[in-house]
């Protein structure tokens, strides 16, 4: 099939070069964010799926958004049988929609109809699921709605951060999309409705969500910070200042008051309104990733004093 490939982020380029690897279809272009600023000065860099494509010949669409009418035209020109989608960050309209024969099918890391929307995994791991996966499905205007192709399913380790476990499902994912795409090339695979039950909604977790809140349990704070780990990144205040929080170990049967920091010359604890907490890694506002030890010697935290 004659694919155009939707996406953005680290997270579908799995998928994309499973794609141009294929024997059985052909990625003839790849439609993409156009280039943002990041990094230190603030450059302007292309997306990782434009970046991939690029390296591998493959025309590039930027469009601000979707509905443009230079867009639309350049997509019906290219006569897509099929636009697969991974993480593309904008939203389709039915104009684009209709463009391709056989529709663009999304591949979406939750098991719908559970977690519809934009941070799946981050409320899989936030909300203490044991299991999550990917679905593939056929995109309609309804967010995340459409019929199903084909579902993998991941377990959710004790461990895993946001980044570790959509790291795995991006792997598996592409797996799953490729043999959807030769199933609906195939006609042997039909897209079933989603159930109308247990539907729940992912929506976008931001900085403000990713505060932690240490008068809540230590499962809770635990569950927060690795699923606002890499982004946003959970955070608290010391004195005044931010300071990020990387992924906890928590301490059975050692209390504190909601907050308080105790720093011995191994350990860094912080109580909650449950058991305390051990922390990993910290960065302080304006300063590099480091070892909670190394951030409690440079601070020296005094009898009492609390994150807030």
């Amino acid at each position: 099939m004659r694919l155009v490939f939707a996406g953005t982020p680290e997270t579908a380029l799995p998928s994309l070069r499973t794609l141009i690897d294929s024997p059985r279809h052909e990625v003839v272009a790849v439609v993409t964010r156009p280039d943002a600023q990041s990094g230190r000065g603030r450059k302007v860099h292309p997306s990782p799926v434009a970046a991939l494509a690029e390296e591998a010949g493959i025309e590039v669409l930027r469009p601000p958004k979707a509905g443009d009418p230079a867009f639309l035209d350049r997509l019906r020109a290219l006569e897509p049988d099929c636009c697969p989608v991974v993480a593309y960050g904008a939203l389709l309209p039915q104009s684009a929609l209709d463009v391709p024969r056989h529709g663009w099918i999304n591949l979406h890391f939750s098991i719908l109809p559970a977690w519809r929307g934009a941070a799946p995994v981050q409320h899989a791991i936030l909300h203490g699921d044991a299991i999550t996966g990917a679905t593939t499905f056929q995109l309609v205007k309804e967010l995340d709605a459409g019929p199903v192709y084909g579902v993998v399913t991941e377990e959710i380790r004790a461990g895993d951060t946001s980044g570790t476990l959509l790291e795995r499902l991006s792997v598996s994912g592409a797996g799953l999309l490729a043999a959807t795409l030769d199933g609906v090339e195939d006609g042997t695979l039909e897209a079933r409705p989603q159930p109308a039950d247990g539907v729940t909604i992912a929506p976008k977790i931001n900085v403000d969500d990713a505060r932690i809140d240490w008068a809540k349990p230590a499962m809770h704070v635990d569950r927060l910070i690795r699923a606002c780990t890499p982004n946003p990144g959970a955070w608290t205040e010391f004195r005044g200042q931010r300071v990020k929080v990387g992924p906890v170990r928590l301490v059975t049967g050692e209390r504190l008051a909601p907050g308080e920091i105790i720093a011995t010359k191994t350990t860094v604890l912080v109580g909650t309104a449950t058991d305390a907490v051990e922390l990993g890694e910290v960065q302080p506002q304006g300063k590099r990733l480091m070892g909670a030890g190394e951030w409690a010697r440079g601070v020296r935290p005094e009898g009492k004093e609390v994150f807030a």
